[in-house]
């Protein structure tokens, strides 16, 4: 059962200013692993962008805001992306209860966009919502 959605979209100018404008950002917001991946792209920024927006979209799903390292994006042999979450984010993610996330990315010349939803299994049920809703991942 689908317990919770999370979606996110962003400029892809928008990342790649911020990068230009500071270096070490890169660092700070993805793993070894995801800044590989991007900086093999002859165009790294739409997937950085994308990247970006998988981490906040996961937030979304959990309804929690997450250290940006806790969400790595992971691509397959066929190229469709993953999440391995670590820390906060896998506990959060309710794993205990048998949940899992589906990521789908998508990028335009313009805009990347991600989706995730967290997937319980019918007997679980879903958390109750909280009054205040989820709150946005610090930038």
């Amino acid at each position: 059962m689908l317990a919770s959605l999370g979606v996110d979209i962003i400029e892809i100018d928008r990342v790649r200013q911020a990068l230009r404008r500071q270096p070490r950002l890169a660092n700070k917001l993805f793993t070894p692993a995801e800044r590989a991946y991007c900086e093999r792209r002859a165009d790294s920024a739409p997937h950085y962008a994308a990247r970006f927006a998988a981490k906040e979209a996961t937030a979304k799903a959990i309804g929690r805001p997450l250290r940006w390292h806790d969400v790595e994006v992971v691509v397959d042999p066929t190229g469709r992306p993953h999440l391995n979450l670590r820390a906060t984010a896998a506990e959060l993610s309710r794993a205990g209860r048998g949940g899992r996330l589906l990521l789908s990315l998508s990028h335009s010349r313009d805009y990347a966009v991600a989706s995730v939803g967290l997937l319980l299994p019918e007997e679980a049920g879903p958390e109750p919502a909280e009054a205040t809703g989820p709150e946005e991942v610090s930038q």
